[in-house]
């Protein structure tokens, strides 16, 4: 099937089929945190994975609509990638009408001995690849393509593997002044949705970086939600709410800005 052919029927599908699981979830984040401003210029990093260059696709309709002007660019770090899986990005990625730019991004040493880029190093607001990118590109956001389904494992893992509650945000400043600021603008797609698009449009993309790297966080915490999931099909959305729903007068103790804060600092002045 030719490229354009292609292109057309993910774009058609993308407004139709999974218009409700995927477009309006991704607009849906874009406008609820405030991802994308005027005069903006983001870097839509491309992974070479199918969250990624679903990502780019929707970025690409997002400009179409144009509500205010914004600029995009779509970097693909490539810190040493094994050559077919290179090869296979420029593939997809011409297939799909997205612009791609292949910049060097570290040395082989960085990537992982079958050659695909490790997610540790594209999520942390000091990456120096991060920092480098946002240089080499002119941008002062970089969009990654985190899922709803990778917030929900952070929040449990922290809680269970590492005695803390966080979450993945939608955004993070950067701590340098002139570092760039992260957005997750598919904050709210699931992962599902995502597979579901990829087989209804017959789309076959290379192994996402971070499942070879790391494989999809701790397989235990995937495997307690699906467990937790088959008695309670809202058990997602319920861990996801807990995080906006947080009573600190419930809570025991908390740390803001590097400082410990507890609740008997103030429970003698409660009436």
């Amino acid at each position: 099937m030719g490229k354009d052919t292609l292109q057309a029927r993910v774009e058609e599908s993308l407004r139709k089929r999974f218009r409700r699981t995927i477009w309006c979830n991704f607009t849906k984040a874009i406008k609820l945190y405030r991802l994308v401003r005027e005069g903006d210029r983001i870097a839509v990093c491309i992974s070479g994975s199918s969250g990624s260059m679903l990502m780019a696709r929707l970025f690409r309709e997002l400009k179409r609509h144009d509500e205010f002007p914004f600029e995009l660019c779509f970097p693909v770090p490539d810190p040493g990638y094994a050559p077919d899986y290179l090869s296979q990005i420029e593939d997809n990625a011409a297939a799909l009408g997205i612009p791609i730019r292949i910049i060097s991004a570290g040395s082989p040493d960085t990537a992982s001995s079958n050659g695909l880029f490790p997610r540790r190093l594209c999520t942390d607001t000091q990456s120096p690849i991060l920092h480098a990118l946002a240089k080499e590109t002119g941008c002062n956001k970089i969009a990654l393509e985190d899922l709803f389904d990778d917030v929900i494992e952070t929040i449990l893992t922290g809680m269970l593997c590492e005695g803390r509650i966080q979450t993945m945000m939608p955004r993070q400043k950067s701590t340098d002044p002139e570092g760039p600021e992260l957005i997750r603008p598919m904050y709210l797609v699931r992962e599902e949705a995502v597979r579901d698009w990829q087989d209804a449009n017959r789309l076959r993309f290379a192994q996402s970086a971070a499942t070879a790297e790391e494989g999809s966080g701790h397989p235990e915490i995937r495997a307690l939600i699906a467990g937790l999931r088959a008695n309670n099909p809202f058990v997602e959305s319920n861990i996801f709410r807990s995080m906006e729903n947080i009573d600190l007068r419930t809570v025991i103790a908390y740390n803001k800005d590097g400082v410990n804060h507890s609740f008997l600092d103030h429970y003698d002045r409660i009436p």
